[in-house]
């Protein structure tokens, strides 16, 4: 939803960010800012500043930046639109109702009642579990060493053995039949008539990322089948899209996100610690499944079953995870079968060893290729050679096809030089791998200086947030468009326009962004690390340098465009004589 520029402002300025952030993240105040450890990555030494003057954030470890709604979108994983409603929640600040259509209203209501239905559902079942007819499946839970704590944290409960029980409570508590039905918690048959969809059964509540029950798991009791079942689709819950746990492991900061395929896997792994965990909901690994954890992070550690149907499922799943563009490792849990399994007998310091060991996923399918072939058998062998070198083309970056094929002739024993004249003639005879144009050399003679010149425009940028009252001594000599970057334009024209008009605002000039690249980038240019200077007069000498260097910098960039840019002129001109000026004339800092 969009929401006016004023309101956006207010709903900012009444969250101060370092009592925002200080519900993350233990701050500790150093001079005028304050430090902790990044919460966006792994770091033993705090690199993460927070700034109550700017209203900022920067980590000069990773470079996350951002003002109060670009902290909570990364912290959270949340829209803006999410954002804004949480901190405007936390302020006061009224938000405007969203204008629905009559019938966008009658649809929102009824998702509405049908995620009502399953809270509902879920606390019956929660309570019927610590009940007398809930013992059955208190001692499965326990047998299986799962504490009261974890059992809370995940809402886990009980399906009692009579079969209406729950419809009759529901429909207590106002819930129509044909609504139950929808939602999967009811059935109906004409011998059975309204019956639960649930029964003898340890219960799963499904969360979304928001926490909302939108569906159930439950394992049956004894030997009756099937041993598990699962919610259907429905308006709120499709299987496709959402993950088991994804609720908390959106916000475990572990770098990674275990893929598991249980319920009960995920369960032990967050008990020992590994809150990282997800599963899939009774149903192959999907392309959308991917695409939801790559909002949360780059790489991804399977830890499936080890038996001949977990292999088949991982080796699907890596090609899912490139396909997108995430990276794919591969937990080893020999000798056991399942992370449930191997942490009840090993420990979390074993499984934690695994994940630092987990096998590279490329690496991962050339074993379990090998399987397959004879490799005493030199024609056995000479097609798996052949299947490698296939699998090689796969890698349409060349620097990391040769990387890969030196890695695999080195560790099969096949000559390097051999294996890959196979690829090449695999690649030949079937179109796969175009060479790869590599840039001119002259290029990176090229970026050196374009980078100098960005570094000092980043310098003099963050030298006036700190200090804006500079901005009206320097103002007859630089300009917005001495900044040669698009971004860092934008950035100097909001900010020279707000010191001049008294409203010095730099967290607001990160909102100027949507996309969150952007937002880094430009807290970046508020968070440059300026040389610590002692002296009045080295200080007042190092402002000069680099406000001379933007400027020499800028009629530089102007006067490589003349013969293109007729407008440039004028700019050169000008910045000929600022120049000029600038190099007889002293700027005070007092």
């Amino acid at each position: 939803m969009y929401y006016p520029e004023e309101l956006v402002e207010e709903v900012r300025m009444k969250n101060d960010i370092v009592d925002v952030v200080s519900g993350y993240v233990k701050l500790q105040k150093k001079g005028s800012s304050y430090f902790g450890l990044c919460p966006f990555h792994n770091e033993k030494s705090p690199s993460f500043s927070v700034s109550g003057a700017k209203q900022m954030y920067y980590c000069f470890g990773c470079g996350a930046g951002g003002n109060v709604f670009t902290f909570v979108m990364n912290y959270e994983n949340y829209t803006f639109a999410e954002a804004i409603k949480l901190l405007a929640d936390r302020a006061g600040v009224a938000l405007p109702e969203v204008e629905y259509s009559a019938e966008m209203k009658q649809r929102e209501n009824h998702r509405a009642r049908l995620l009502e239905a399953n809270k509902e559902a879920a606390k019956y079942f929660y309570y019927q579990l610590r009940s007398k007819q809930g013992e059955l499946g208190y001692r499965y839970l326990s047998g299986r060493q799962l504490t009261e704590e974890t059992m809370k944290k995940f809402g886990l409960g009980f399906a009692n053995k009579t079969s209406d029980d729950l419809t009759k409570y529901m429909k207590q508590k106002g819930f129509e039949d044909k609504l139950l039905q929808e939602v999967g918690l009811a059935g109906f048959d004409e011998r059975s008539g309204m019956h639960d969809k649930f029964w003898n059964r340890v219960m799963f509540p499904i969360q979304d990322i928001n926490h909302r029950v939108i569906g159930f798991g439950g394992r049956v009791m004894g030997d009756g089948t099937p041993k598990y079942l699962n919610s259907p689709e429905t308006p709120i819950f499709d299987k496709s899209r959402n993950l088991y746990g994804l609720n908390f492991a959106r916000t475990a900061r572990a770098g990674n996100i275990i893929l598991c395929e249980g319920y009960m896997d995920v369960i032990s792994l967050h008990q020992a610690g590994f809150t990282q965990a997800v599963a899939s909901l009774g149903t192959a690994f999907t392309s959308g499944q991917a695409s939801l954890l790559k909002r949360y992070t780059d790489k991804v550690l399977l830890a499936y079953d080890s038996d001949g149907a977990g292999v088949n499922a991982a080796l699907r799943a890596i090609g899912i995870l490139k396909e997108t563009g995430l990276t794919g490792k591969i937990i080893n849990m020999q000798p056991y079968k399942d992370p449930d399994e191997f942490i009840k007998n090993l420990g979390k310091e074993a499984y934690q060893e695994r994940i630092d060991n987990a096998e590279n996923s490329f690496f991962f399918e050339i074993r379990m290729l090998e399987r397959g072939y004879d490799l005493h058998d030199p024609e056995s062998k000479t097609a798996f050679h052949k299947e490698i070198a296939r699998k090689l083309c796969s890698f349409e970056i060349e620097v990391e096809r040769e990387n890969y094929l030196e890695a695999v002739a080195d560790k099969y024993n096949i000559g390097f030089e051999n294996l890959r004249k196979l690829v090449h003639t695999y690649a030949a005879q079937t179109g796969l791998v175009k060479p790869v144009e590599r840039p001119k050399s002259s290029m990176a003679k090229k970026a050196a200086p374009e980078e100098s010149g960005k570094r000092v425009q980043r310098m003099l940028l963050t030298w006036l947030t700190d200090e804006p009252a500079l901005y009206t001594r320097i103002q007859a000599y630089i300009e917005p468009s001495d900044f040669t970057d698009e971004l860092y334009r934008k950035v100097a024209e909001r900010l020279f326009a707000d010191i001049a008009a008294g409203n010095y605002n730099p967290a607001g000039i990160i909102s100027m962004f949507e996309e969150e690249e952007e937002q880094r980038e430009a807290a970046a240019l508020f968070n440059t690390k300026l040389e610590a200077i002692e002296t009045k007069q080295e200080r007042e000498r190092a402002f000069h340098d680099i406000l001379y260097a933007v400027k020499k910098n800028s009629y530089e960039y102007y006067s490589g465009k003349l013969g293109s840019d007729m407008q440039a002129l004028n700019q050169v001109i000008a910045g000929k004589k600022a120049l000029e000026e600038l190099g007889k004339t002293h700027i005070s800092l007092d």
